[in-house]
């Protein structure tokens, strides 16, 4: 604040006793000013508000005498006053803009006032500028202290309203799921009206590594931000998370492909609230393919396009029991003979009896197919006509 240096020092330190008289007056006329000239404060200055104002006034005409008589006066319990108004500001739901209009018809009239105190005392001309000059570097600290305040209510208020989204997305997507009040009750404080149809987000850190709860938070609150649409994220269970409402209202769908660009982010199923455990699962698992190179990895990945893989997932030690065991007539092999006849058997289960669009998906001779398909038969038996059967060897490709 003020130094040896300071505007206050170019004031005589007897002004100060010139101008104590005029404070009460001054104080009565800026209140009377403020409630006329700035809007937002336009109502009947009653009550703690008005008794807010008054003590701001009034401090800050006795803090800038006080800084005349003695420019290196500790202020520190003046100044807190000037920070907590910038917060209460803040809290009231108002601009920074009203309470700097305040202050500029505070040094207008102290201007005055001021001035004509100093004429009538018999001040220098010279003690009168330089006292023009320290009541506007004093409003600049003022306007300075409160944006200060400002400022750090707005930074709690925004930690504290995504603490209470970070809460509401892991009590969401928790399992066993949490209980329905205590949803209720944290989409209440984190203002976010539940809504009818939910679907997880998971989004891919981007490096291919693990990050740290931080690092999960900020991406999926990143992520939520850019999709707008009532989103929200949070780190949950070891992932980044955004819950996205109304995921399949029209041109959802373009608006997050728009979003993620080639980010690798997975989308789990519409689901009600209550079921968003169940999305972000789904959603996670298909992660986890992409990351494993099992599915495709850049841009929107649909869960529900790829059912199959996931099933097989779920559970990788049974998936690997079945493809060990279907699939044990190809094993005995050596590797060249083994893979052409895999993917012939492939190519063949998915187009049973159509031996020239299987020679046209693998790019060989119609004969080549018929001489590889008596091959398979060697090897399967019966097994390649049966229905189910079939449908097991396909499985069983697939988990393979």
């Amino acid at each position: 604040m003020a130094s040896s240096t300071g505007p206050y020092d170019a004031v005589p330190p007897e002004a100060a006793d010139v101008l104590r008289p005029v404070l009460p007056r001054l104080a009565d006329e800026t209140v009377a000013a403020i409630a006329h000239e700035v809007p937002d404060y336009a109502r009947a200055m009653e009550g703690e508000f008005g008794q807010a104002v008054r003590r701001g006034v009034e401090v800050a005409f006795t803090r800038f005498v006080d800084l005349v008589a003695a420019p290196e006066a500790d202020a520190a319990r003046a100044r807190r006053t000037y920070v907590d108004l910038g917060r209460g500001e803040f809290r009231a739901g108002r601009s920074l803009d009203a309470l700097l209009a305040a202050y500029r018809v505070g040094a207008r009239l102290a201007w005055r006032r001021f001035v004509a105190a100093g004429v009538a005392g018999g001040l220098p001309p010279a003690a009168i500028y330089a006292l023009g000059e320290a009541i506007f570097a004093y409003i600049d600290e003022l306007s300075a202290e409160a944006a200060e305040g400002y400022a750090e209510e707005q930074s709690m208020a925004a930690g504290e309203s995504e603490r209470r989204r970070r809460r509401l997305v892991r009590l969401l997507v928790q399992e066993p799921p949490a209980g329905e009040e205590a949803v209720r009750t944290a989409a209440t404080a984190a203002r976010w009206p539940l809504p009818r149809q939910v679907a997880a987000l998971v989004p891919g850190t981007g490096d291919g590594g693990a990050a740290g709860e931080a690092a999960l938070d900020s991406l999926a609150a990143r992520v939520a931000r850019q999709l707008a649409e009532g989103a929200v994220g949070a780190e949950a269970a070891g992932i980044a998370v955004v819950l996205l409402p109304d995921p399949d209202a029209p041109g959802r769908r373009r608006r997050i492909e728009a979003v993620i660009g080639d980010r690798s982010v997975a989308l789990g199923q519409t689901v009600g609230w209550a079921g968003a455990a169940g999305s972000a699962r789904r959603a996670a698992a298909a992660h986890r393919l992409a990351a494993a190179g099992r599915l495709p990895g850049a841009g929107l990945l649909v869960a529900e396009e790829h059912l199959p893989a996931l099933l097989l997932a779920a559970d990788p030690t049974l998936a690997g029991d079945l493809a060990a065991g279907r699939l044990a007539p190809l094993a005995g092999l050596p590797d060249g003979p083994r893979d052409r006849l895999t993917e012939t058997l492939r190519a063949w289960l998915d187009r049973p009896g159509q031996v020239q669009a299987v020679a046209a998906a693998l790019d060989v001779h119609p004969q080549t197919v018929r001489y590889r398909v008596r091959q398979l038969r060697d090897l399967f038996g019966e097994r390649l006509e049966d229905p189910e059967a079939r449908f097991e060897l396909a499985l069983a490709l697939r988990a393979a």
